[in-house]
């Protein structure tokens, strides 16, 4: 075998070694692995909690069902995470234009002392009009998060200041209300939207 044979040969072997990790990458670790059993969101029929929307409109789980769904969970003194989630969420719905009409997308507070329905409102006008703001109790954010298995804390940054720790994943619901999957923070748009556009078709078939 001669010298230009073996680069070529190495040079394939490489190749295929490198697909082989991406792709076990992908389905162990990346936006292909399936979740653990015991942290997938329950599916929306199964969910039993109430909150108000950005219009002071009760909702809940219920609302959600007949369309497919994006579900998120932050606050509105978020400094970063969720600002960025929410401008991507509005990107994502601009790429897909009419296919997302009707869709359902929620961003849930963790902070309910702060964040009443009157300060979600103006927060959620800053982005895409699709997006709605729900917000509720202590009590129906903890019942909600645990629907969704999202987690939250509170973190005091100081004497009467805190912040809020928080699942920064987004939930994907088809419209019969079955877990789809997630997107992760940061995950790019050319991920994202695929999975988005795969509940849409899943609706239509």
């Amino acid at each position: 075998m001669n010298r230009k044979s073996l680069l070529a040969y190495g040079a394939v072997a490489t190749l295929a070694l490198t697909i082989s990790l991406f792709i076990g990458w992908w389905q162990v670790d990346g936006p292909g692995a399936p979740e653990p059993i015991d942290q997938r969101p329950l599916p929306l029929t199964q969910m039993d909690f109430q909150m108000s929307d950005q219009d002071g409109v009760t909702v809940g789980p219920a609302t959600l069902l007949g369309n497919p769904s994006m579900v998120f969970f932050g606050f509105t003194y978020c400094p970063d995470v969720c600002p960025t989630t929410l401008s991507d969420i509005s990107g994502w719905l601009d790429d897909l234009g009419k296919e997302v009409a009707g869709m359902n997308v929620v961003f849930i507070t963790v902070d309910p002392e702060r964040d009443t329905v009157a300060v979600m409102a103006e927060y959620v006008s800053y982005f895409h009009p699709a997006i709605q703001g729900w917000s509720g109790t202590l009590d129906e954010t903890a019942q909600a998060a645990e629907g969704f298995r999202a987690r939250y804390e509170r973190v005091t940054s100081g004497r009467e200041d805190y912040t809020m720790n928080h699942t920064a994943s987004v939930f994907l619901f088809d419209a019969e209300g079955q877990f789809s999957g997630t997107i992760d923070y940061h995950e790019q748009r050319a991920f994202a939207v695929p999975k988005i556009r795969r509940i849409l078709t899943r609706t239509e078939e």
